[in-house]
């Protein structure tokens, strides 16, 4: 199967400053046999990140948003994964549109209070950290 992981992190959180705390989204891609697979993989190769790049730096919390399972890729047409609107400034919660299409729109309000998000309403559960 493939897997496909959306991911939100904050970063650099023992910084006083706030300009010098970050926060930001990333996906990654593996094949694997089941689920459980591909997020050892995606834990392996976050932490490769962390130790070989400048991603993930300080204290840090990565939070799995969703998790896509394809058996396989469309042949004939383009498959629209995430569509993201922004409102106002990037304080502002956001909708984001996970593989929309004739069926639904797939969107969910995102939002963070006290550096923790929320999807919906619903404070996303902590997928792996990162301390000094």
């Amino acid at each position: 199967m493939i897997y496909i992981g959306y991911f939100v992190h904050v970063t650099n959180q023992e910084q006083v400053d706030e300009a010098d705390r970050r926060h930001g989204e990333f996906h990654m891609a593996v094949e694997a046999d089941d689920a459980a697979g591909a997020l050892e993989l995606f834990r392996q190769q976050i932490t490769f990140h962390r130790q070989q790049s400048e991603f993930f730096e300080g204290v840090c919390r990565i939070y799995l948003v969703q998790l896509f399972e394809l058996d396989r890729f469309p042949a004939h047409r383009a498959v629209m994964l995430t569509y993201k609107s922004v409102a106002g400034d990037p304080l502002m919660p956001f909708i984001r549109c996970s593989v929309p299409g004739s069926d639904t729109d797939g969107c969910r309000i995102f939002d963070w209070q006290n550096n923790q998000p929320e999807v919906d309403g619903e404070k996303e559960t902590l997928f792996m950290a990162f301390e000094n």
